[in-house]
């Protein structure tokens, strides 16, 4: 890696990465179990072809094991933030979390949109998520070290998110439950 790339791209874009998933969701273990208790049994209504353990299962959200659940995905994210810093934003690991990072503030504003009103998440993916990604995103491409974007490369990054998130609700379910 090149002293000048590193410098180019700084530590605010690598490891900011962790620091923006932190304040965006620190929301979202604030929010989520209130807000799923108060409007999943309308959510049901409005939409009923989600299936009933689906919504069973929001309903239901445990506290504790969301902030776990959100922690162990946030050691995946300072896993990407630290190899980031360590390559000079190059690392495809650590610009995949990137891109994932901003498509996930994508989808909550979706959701948003979707239920009519305000879901975890919203009011940082357009203040912060998007915002930070697309600086982030500009930094590299600054560099020279931005990877191209394609079609694939967000279904994978999406994809990976999907397997990172399922697998730490469900060892957090684990943990939390010995615990």
């Amino acid at each position: 890696m090149n002293t000048q790339d590193a410098e180019a791209v700084g530590p605010a874009v690598t490891l900011g990465l962790l620091a923006a998933w932190t304040l965006h969701d620190t929301e979202e273990v604030a929010m989520v179990p209130r807000w799923c208790r108060e409007h999943v049994p309308e959510l049901r209504k409005r939409i009923p072809q989600v299936p009933d353990r689906v919504w069973d299962r929001l309903e239901t959200i445990d506290g504790r094991e969301f902030a776990t659940a959100v922690a162990l995905v946030g050691a995946v994210v300072a896993g990407a933030a630290v190899e980031g810093q360590r390559t000079g934003g190059r690392s495809g690991f650590y610009q995949s979390a990137l891109n994932g990072f901003g498509l996930h503030g994508l989808a909550h504003i979706a959701q948003a949109v979707a239920v009519r009103g305000y879901t975890p998440g919203v009011a940082t993916s357009p203040t912060l998520v998007i915002p930070f990604t697309l600086w982030a995103r500009s930094r590299l491409r600054k560099a020279g070290v931005l990877r191209g974007a394609r079609a694939r490369d967000a279904v994978t990054s999406l994809a990976f998110a999907a397997v990172v998130t399922g697998a730490s609700h469900g060892l957090a379910r684990r943990l939390v439950r010995r615990g």
